[in-house]
């Protein structure tokens, strides 16, 4: 198989450590660097894989989503008092409890 060349540019404190570490291993700087760059790919590989089904799942909902009408919206005046107490208690979570905090769309 035909090999190839990839030159990669790093500062030299990155380099001595992967120096050292490569010979701690036994191997040259190219073999210990493909070897880490190969386990890396199969990780990332194994994960996507693991994650395939969510990931579609996701992707689904996100777009079912989108093609959904926009939401009514809902004023202070549309809540009963224990939604308003929810609502402002959220906001406090957020926000903190400063009522002298501004607050996105309220003048501070």
């Amino acid at each position: 198989m035909a090999k190839t060349r990839i030159s990669i540019s790093l500062d030299e404190e990155h380099a001595e450590r992967i120096r050292q570490h490569a010979e701690r291993a036994g191997m040259d700087v190219s073999a210990y660097l493909v070897n880490a760059a190969t386990r890396q790919m199969a990780e990332v590989e194994a994960a996507e894989a693991q994650f395939a089904h969510i990931d579609s799942a996701i992707a689904a909902a996100s777009a079912a989503a989108d093609s959904l009408p926009p939401l009514p919206e809902v004023t202070a005046e549309d809540l009963t008092e224990e939604e308003r107490r929810e609502v402002e208690a959220a906001m406090a979570l957020v926000y903190g409890t400063d009522p002298q905090a501004a607050r996105p769309g309220h003048a501070a």
